[in-house]
This record gives C-alpha cells, sequence and structure tokens, in this order.
C-alpha cells in the first residue's frame, strides 16, 4: 500500500524487531532514518536491502517537499529513529503533519519504547502518566520546568512523570528533581532490553545521591511518582504564610522563612510566591 509508514524499532535488543516491522522495511522503496548508520546494523541483522536517507531535525523541512511528491506519485516510504517509537523525542512530526495535511495515508507499526517499557518496571502507578521526552539540558530552563510541574500539581495535576535523560547530565537533574518534588519515589532505568539492563529504584533524594558524581552508562529513562494527596486546606495555608510573610520581606526572604516553617522544597515555595506576586499585580 502506497504511503508514510512510521516503524518502531528496537530500542536495544535486535530480537524485539516485529514481523510487521520487518516486512513493513522490506517493501518500502525508501527508508528515512534518524542516522543512517545506526538503521543499518538493524537492518544487516535482517538482510533488508532497502535504500535509506537521512531525515533529522536540521533537514527535515528542507526534505518535505521532496518526499510528499514521491507520497503523492504512489511511493511507499518508512520512517524508522534511532531506536522505539518515531516521533517520541525524535524526528518526523513536521513530516507527518506535510503528510496528512497532503492527504497521503499514514500508517504504523507499533513497537518498543522505552517511555512505557521503564513506566512498567518502575513499580510505580501505570497510569495516568504525563511523559516529558529530554528536559532542558540548562540549569535554570531544567528547573522552571520543573517548577511548573510542581505548581501544576498543587492545582490538580496527579500523574506519574516520565523523563529521558543524557548519562552526563542524569545527575544535575536528579538534583534538581529532589529538590523541587522532594522525597518522592522514583526509578531510574538503564540500557533497556540490553544485557546490562538495571532499574534503580528510590526516592529521589537518594538517587541524586547516588548519581551525583557516578554518571550511569547507557540511554536513562527516570519515573517519578505521582505528587501525595494534598488537603485543600494546606495549600490555602501555604499562600496565607506567603501573603504574610511578603508584606514585610523580599519575595526571596519570605519564601525562604515560609519554607523553613512547612519543610516544603525552597524552589517549590518560591515558584508559588512569584505566582501570587503575579496575581497581586494583576489583581
Amino acid at each position: 500500500m502506497p504511503g508514510l509508514v512510521l516503524v518502531s524499532t528496537p530500542i536495544g535488543n535486535l530480537g524485539d524487531m516485529t514481523y510487521r516491522a520487518v516486512a513493513a522495511l522490506q517493501a518500502a522503496e525508501l527508508i528515512l532514518c534518524e542516522d543512517t548508520r545506526t538503521t543499518a546494523t538493524l537492518l544487516r541483522h535482517y538482510g533488508i536491502a532497502t535504500r535509506t536517507a537521512a531525515l533529522h531535525d536540521h533537514n527535515e523541512d528542507q526534505q518535505i517537499p521532496f518526499l510528499l511528491a514521491r507520497l503523492t506519485a504512489g511511493a511507499r516510504i518508512a520512517l524508522v529513529s534511532d531506536a522505539g517509537t518515531p516521533l517520541v523525542s525524535d524526528p518526523g512530526y513536521r513530516l507527518v503533519r506535510a503528510a496528512l495535511a497532503a492527504g497521503v495515508t499514514v500508517t504504523a507499526t507499533p513497537g518498543a519504547n522505552a517511555a512505557t517499557t521503564a513506566l512498567t518496571l518502575s513499580g510505580l502507578p501505570p497510569h495516568p502518566f504525563l511523559f516529558m521526552g529530554f528536559p532542558p539540558p540548562r540549569a535554570a530552563a531544567r528547573q522552571a520546568l520543573f517548577s511548573r510541574l510542581r505548581a501544576i500539581e498543587q492545582a490538580g495535576l496527579s500523574a506519574t512523570l516520565i523523563f529521558y535523560e543524557s548519562p552526563h547530565r542524569t545527575g544535575e537533574t536528579l538534583a534538581d528533581l529532589a529538590a523541587i518534588f522532594g522525597e518522592r519515589p522514583a526509578a531510574l532505568a538503564r540500557e533497556l532490553t540490553k544485557r546490562f539492563e538495571e532499574v534503580v529504584r528510590a526516592p529521589l533524594t537518594e538517587l541524586a545521591a547516588q548519581f551525583a558524581n557516578v554518571a550511569p552508562r547507557g540511554e536513562v529513562t527516570l519515573v517519578v511518582g505521582p505528587a501525595p494527596e494534598e488537603p485543600a486546606t494546606q495549600a490555602a495555608d501555604l499562600d496565607a504564610l506567603l501573603v504574610e510573610a511578603m508584606r514585610s520581606e523580599s519575595l526571596r526572604e519570605a519564601a525562604a522563612g515560609v519554607a523553613a516553617v512547612t519543610g516544603l522544597p525552597r524552589k517549590q515555595v518560591y515558584s508559588r510566591a512569584l505566582e501570587l506576586k503575579d496575581l497581586q499585580k494583576g489583581g
């Protein structure tokens, strides 16, 4: 059948390739790859001789007109990422959007995914969950994201959080998670489906200490348990304490003092203080 097919590939163990995925790659006229060298290993393993071409964040926009022309002319094109399900923290979204807008048939062969694999192995509530992809690499932006998530939790969100992270930033990210989310149950999964697969289950503070100076090997998925239920009065009490403190102190001093009194993470309290200050300006 002509059109674009999104083919999920193994996240580590080549044995996780499905029959449908192999057949789709064999039937395709062209395989679009995040990295042709990585995909070449998979294709050699399964004896697939289909021609490949690179499609990544830096060339996707330029390639779309050419690819749409081929697709609308009846070509069969497959899209894969280096590992796992295409588009999930990988290139391809813009091509899929363009193909759908052009009336091209888009199908998929489901398969391996690191986020859901880590979630099921974590021992944490499997649903609802919120997949966030890679957090920002810079500390300030990363901390701001986590603070926003914590504020959303205070507004009622209760979901297991899932992040991807590179090994060399894992220690810093765990430290930020622990500072903002506190003593929350969590899991670090690495090398999933491979020989040295490991899932470390511990509170965020313990994970942060364990990986503070030793980077884990392999690709990392972090899973953070949902926020515990907080009585409505607790949020109201926090707001009241902050409003009272900010009458006589700077925002930073007020947040530090209230954090000390309540035992809540300082960054969480500071984030809420900023929101209250903005509300007061708007009012």
